[in-house]
């Protein structure tokens, strides 16, 4: 559990069984963590591991992914493309039962290559495809913070999971590339399950899958957002802090 170690500086400290969060100074944490000792970290992803910067409402990123598809038998100008993928986003996300609808981007652009194709097409191939150069042409900055994988180093025996609001079709890819994912026992995507935080049952199917559903008080949720994060977390028992706030109380930042 926990996934993989990112330093071996820690193969001396305390033996399995015994629980360290964050390396936290004798009794510094008290105050943060009611006494309690952590079990389990939840993370969002991001701005909290991963600072990132897409530009998915200017006309040249449907440029772009109207340009591909012309190789992929979809005629679609990027225009009618943009109308289209945001009238679709908002139609599924209207008729959603949910509260806090989520759709699965591959569903929504595997529609529009069937309704736009000029020959035929594996239209849930190049659903998933067009989603990734959708995502390829919009994206400005990918990194992950330095200070959070400092924050990652230091979670030691206790089970880590992501949850976030995003899409898995690409999203994971992001997390493999920049050498995260495995750091981590799963990952939550709300395309997953069709609904995205704050819904409790993320953070509740989070908590049966490390099996501290009966412990939430001894669970840490981090994450850049109050409501996305923090109140939630809150409201099912759990501790909870700000990313910004773990950088400064670890003396994280630059």
């Amino acid at each position: 559990m926990g996934g993989k170690n990112i330093s071996r500086d820690h193969e001396s400290e305390p033996s399995e069984g015994i629980i360290t969060f964050l390396g936290a100074p004798a009794g510094a944490g008290e105050e943060v963590f009611e006494s309690c000792q952590i079990k389990g970290a939840i993370f969002d992803c991001y701005q909290t591991l991963i600072d990132i910067h897409t530009e998915e409402h200017r006309i040249e990123t449907y440029e772009t992914v109207s340009a591909w598809l012309a190789y992929h038998g979809v005629k679609v100008k990027p225009e009618k493309l943009w109308d289209t993928y945001i009238f679709k986003v908002q139609e599924r996300m209207e008729d959603s039962k949910e509260i806090y609808p989520e759709v699965r981007v591959e569903d929504i652009f595997a529609e529009i290559c069937r309704e736009n194709s000029i020959w035929k097409i594996d239209e849930k191939l190049l659903g998933i495809e067009t989603s990734r150069v959708f995502r390829a042409a919009s994206i400005r900055k990918l990194r992950p913070f330095p200070q959070s994988i400092k924050l990652i180093e230091h979670c030691i025996n206790i089970p880590k999971c992501i949850i976030s609001n995003g899409q898995r079709v690409f999203s994971e890819l992001e997390l493999r590339f920049l050498g995260l994912y495995d750091y981590f026992d799963f990952v939550i995507f709300s395309s997953d399950v069709g609904y995205k935080k704050p819904d409790l049952r993320l953070f509740m199917t989070a908590l049966k899958r490390m099996e501290l559903e009966l412990e939430p008080k001894c669970v840490m949720s981090i994450g850049d957002s109050y409501e996305n994060e923090i109140h939630p977390a809150r409201k099912l028992g759990m501790q909870a802090m700000t990313i910004e706030e773990a950088w400064d109380f670890y003396g994280l930042k630059d």
